[in-house]
């Protein structure tokens, strides 16, 4: 499981981070958002390279989500801030291969997202090569606290059965204790958890109790 920063005290983040990361996770999860493609604005590489030191630093992995409009542009600069993986949207790029191939030439984990109302097979038709993960939103991209549409279990079902077994499938918004085991028998191997870790007064507890949660059904 990945948490979330974009739901982080940011004027806490370093001691944040560190809490989720000596609770068990390995991977740190990084929305970047340009006010055009979701309206928010959140951080750039400056910032995502100095999460990244201190992930690095304890043998963790940095996710880098860009929900930003031709996102090939801005690939070099995540990756050379530290990313681990970079995922772009299929509905923000009109080149959807290149950018994946920019970021394997990087020599970085490639992904690419969809929105909950785009097809699943809009992404798994690029499923070649150059594709590692597979990032399924199970909310509307932007904001986080949101409940996770039921509809997109669904939708990771099918995702699972068209993508190549090495691919992983990412469920991405709304989960939580209540709906990670979903998620996971839906076929995700990873989640990402914002709100229902960071929101919490004790994050790396509210991480192994999501975390825990997604095992149950693991073990199923």
């Amino acid at each position: 499981m990945a948490p979330l920063i974009l739901s982080a005290d940011f004027a806490r983040l370093g001691a944040q981070v560190r809490e989720v990361l000596a609770a068990g996770a390995l991977i740190i999860h990084v929305d970047v958002m340009d006010g055009h493609f979701v309206p928010p604005i959140t951080l750039g590489p400056l910032i995502a390279g100095a999460i990244a030191d201190l992930v690095h630093d304890a043998g963790g992995a940095i996710d880098v989500h860009l929900m930003i409009e031709r996102p090939e542009r801005q690939v070099q600069e995540f990756a050379r801030a530290g990313a681990d993986n970079i995922t772009i949207h299929v509905e923000a790029t009109a080149h959807v291969h290149y950018a994946l191939a920019r970021i394997k030439e990087e020599g970085v984990s490639a992904g690419a997202a969809v929105c909950p109302a785009t097809p699943g097979p809009a992404l798994c038709e690029v499923a070649d090569d150059l594709l590692d993960v597979a990032l399924c939103m199970t909310v509307d991209p932007g904001w986080g606290a949101q409940e996770l549409i039921p509809a997109t279990l669904g939708k990771l079902e099918r995702m699972r059965g068209m993508l190549p077994e090495h691919v992983a499938l990412e469920a991405d918004g709304g989960v939580h204790r209540d709906t990670a085991a979903d998620c996971v028998a839906a076929g995700a191997n990873l989640l990402v958890a914002g709100s229902a870790v960071f929101e919490s007064d004790d994050p790396g507890a509210a991480y192994l109790e999501v975390a825990t949660a997604a095992a149950s059904a693991q073990a199923r």
